[in-house]
């Protein structure tokens, strides 16, 4: 069953520039997630995603789905002003 969480913001981290170390780890990382881009007719990813259900903000797994069918829907400019 989803779980209930708490809904707010957080304001990101406006520390110093990534160092040339760091800048380089930065691109490995860009790297290894376009490997792992989602795919048409492959399994998707397990992820946890925040969704609005039964009045209540919840996080949903979609491991709890697993061997069932689901459709998943989001809107990108949802609950915005645009």
């Amino acid at each position: 069953m989803p779980k209930e969480f708490q809904v707010g913001c957080k304001v990101p981290d406006m520390g110093n520039e990534a160092s040339e170390v760091e800048q380089e780890r930065i691109e490995e990382v860009r790297k290894d997630e376009m490997q792992k881009m989602i795919k048409v007719g492959k399994p998707a990813p397990t992820f946890t995603a925040p969704a609005y259900y039964g009045g209540k903000f919840v996080g949903v797994d979609l491991e709890e789905y697993k061997g069932k069918w689901v459709l998943l829907c989001f809107y990108p400019g949802d609950f915005t002003f645009v």
